[in-house]
């Protein structure tokens, strides 16, 4: 046994140098892209609701901590940005084919709403076609019982869960933390 010890020391040791580096990647890929520093912050917001639904799967199946458990956690961090990024993406795109067809007047709050529940809605069904098809991709190896299905049990865990609870919040929560950073921008803006 001590032997696995300290393997699971060693381990423990390089996951808290790469679960905050690969969080940082993320948040610098996200910045370089937004080039600015509130829109990363909000799609970094969207990580946390994976992680909600990735530790209750975890707690229900009965696994604890692990080191294949945190590599899913790491690969749900990287999916629920990219969820994220669409969502805002879109939105985006309302907002710049709102202002050519209104380039004069600033954009009032009922208008960037609109824009958000326009945007987001032309999300809904490629995101929920995406979650689809990682948590069906996933479940045959959640439910596996053949050589190493352990091992992998716990890196699809995480990644089911939180795909659930990523797909429901992205698509409510994100939206209208932008909407109001938004707002909030536009009448900033005014002053």
């Amino acid at each position: 046994w001590s032997g696995q010890f300290e393997f699971m020391e060693r381990a423990q040791k390089r996951l808290e140098i790469v679960v905050p580096f690969t969080l940082v990647l993320i948040f610098l890929l996200l910045y370089f892209n937004f080039r600015n520093l509130a829109e990363p912050v909000i799609v970094m917001l969207s990580i946390p609701f994976a992680l909600v639904g990735g530790i209750w799967l975890i707690y229900f199946s009965g696994y604890n901590l692990s080191v294949a458990i945190v590599v899913g956690f790491i690969a749900l961090a990287g999916v629920a940005a990219e969820i994220g990024v669409l969502v805002m993406t879109f939105i985006d795109q309302e907002l710049q084919h709102l202002r050519r067809t209104e380039p004069a007047a600033k954009l009032t709050g009922r208008q960037i709403m609109e824009a958000v529940f326009r945007g987001t809605s032309e999300r809904v069904r490629p995101i929920a076609m995406t979650a689809t098809a990682i948590i069906a991709g996933l479940l045959p190896i959640l439910y596996g019982s053949g050589t190493g299905s352990q091992v992998m049990k716990r890196i699809a865990a995480p990644m089911v869960g939180g795909m659930v609870t990523t797909t429901i919040l992205c698509l409510l929560v994100v939206p209208v933390i932008y909407g109001t950073y938004l707002q909030f921008r536009e009448r900033w803006k005014k002053q």
